[in-house]
């Protein structure tokens, strides 16, 4: 793994973030939604920002 510099580590940081939020969001929306198809949306996409904020995460080892 390469070092990551101070702005590299910040930017990281906030992507993580960014992705958690939209997690949140999107499972809240998925929970909230009574039409099955929009449901299915809302949690593939709530499912996708969680698997991209661990990959996120990964780098931070």
């Amino acid at each position: 793994m390469s070092h990551l510099n101070q702005m590299e580590l910040q930017d990281l940081r906030h992507l993580i973030g960014v992705h958690e939020t939209s997690y949140r969001k999107l499972d809240d929306y998925a929970k909230r939604a009574t039409d099955p198809e929009i449901k299915q949306m809302f949690q593939q996409s709530a499912q996708s920002a969680q698997q991209t904020k661990q990959k996120l995460m990964s780098f931070l080892q």
